[in-house]
């Protein structure tokens, strides 16, 4: 599959490094991107083609991804729409569009009233070291190989799953907006670690480390997260009694309200 990819950002850049690590040719990959001096860089770097024309990389390309800003989105569908082929899949990972947004904007542009083939994608920025969490919803013109084909990109930089577009905009709050809540867990972490006499460097690497080992015994273990937090905490402990302080504050009705936040702003981007 010969996939271009609209804007080289933090994120796309991830994905595109993502597929070359993944192993797809860098040659069937082409970037448009902003920063003359960037493409040039990444396209020694990653032997990918860099392409000056939005409309030639459209027409050569099998799928197109759209990499850019929500503002810009719109324009980038108008002017890529006169060239994609007839089965061209456009693949967005602009937040806030719905599937039904891109298809509007492109048959706006071709004059016409086809179920276009998307891909709808929400990545998080650990997708840039290869750990990422990736939703994915297609509209009902791609099938099932060609979705398949879209996953692997994805697969390369982190996990995936699909999921119905309704549920877009709480993945938005909870994958997309999460590692922001859990870089202000770690440093509170490691604050009161400081307060309580530990120096600074040493505190963030065991706050990250504990935030990243207990993540993994989720995903590894397939237990409840309530079932390990238990394992943790003995009668009458230490443990025990930090939980207790927690929920005084409301932790978790924060966190959940914070997810519910996100989610909202995501359905009146």
């Amino acid at each position: 599959m010969k996939l271009g990819v609209i804007g080289a950002g933090n994120m796309g850049g991830a994905i595109i490094r993502g597929c070359v690590a993944a192993g797809m040719d860098p040659q069937d990959i082409t970037v448009k991107g902003h920063h003359p001096k960037k493409m040039e860089a990444m396209k020694n770097e990653l032997r990918i083609k860099i392409s000056n024309s939005a409309g030639d990389l459209a027409a050569d390309s099998d799928a197109v991804m759209i990499a850019v800003k929500p503002k810009d989105s719109d324009k980038v569908l108008t002017d890529i729409t006169p060239f994609l082929k007839s089965d061209t899949i456009i693949v967005s990972i602009v937040a806030g569009k719905s599937i039904n947004d891109i298809n509007k904007v492109c048959n706006a542009a071709a004059g016409s009233g086809k179920i276009r083939k998307i891909v709808r994608v929400m990545p998080n920025t650990p997708s840039m070291i290869g750990e990422g969490m990736s939703a994915l919803c297609r509209s009902e013109a791609v099938s099932d190989e060609e979705y398949k084909s879209v996953e692997a990109i994805f697969a390369g930089i982190g996990r995936v799953s699909e999921v119905a577009e309704p549920m877009m905009d709480a993945v938005t709050g909870l994958s997309g907006s999460g590692p922001a809540y859990v870089y202000m867990f770690i440093e509170a972490l490691a604050d009161g670690a400081v307060l309580s006499g530990m120096p600074r460097s040493q505190a963030y690497e065991f706050a990250a480390q504990t935030v990243a080992g207990a993540a993994k015994m989720v995903l590894e273990t397939g237990r409840h997260p309530g079932e390990l937090k238990d394992d943790v905490c003995s009668p009458a402990g230490t443990t025990i009694e930090a939980v207790r302080t927690l929920e005084k504050g409301g932790f978790r009705s924060m966190v959940m309200e914070a997810v519910i936040a996100s989610a909202e702003k995501s359905k009146n981007l």
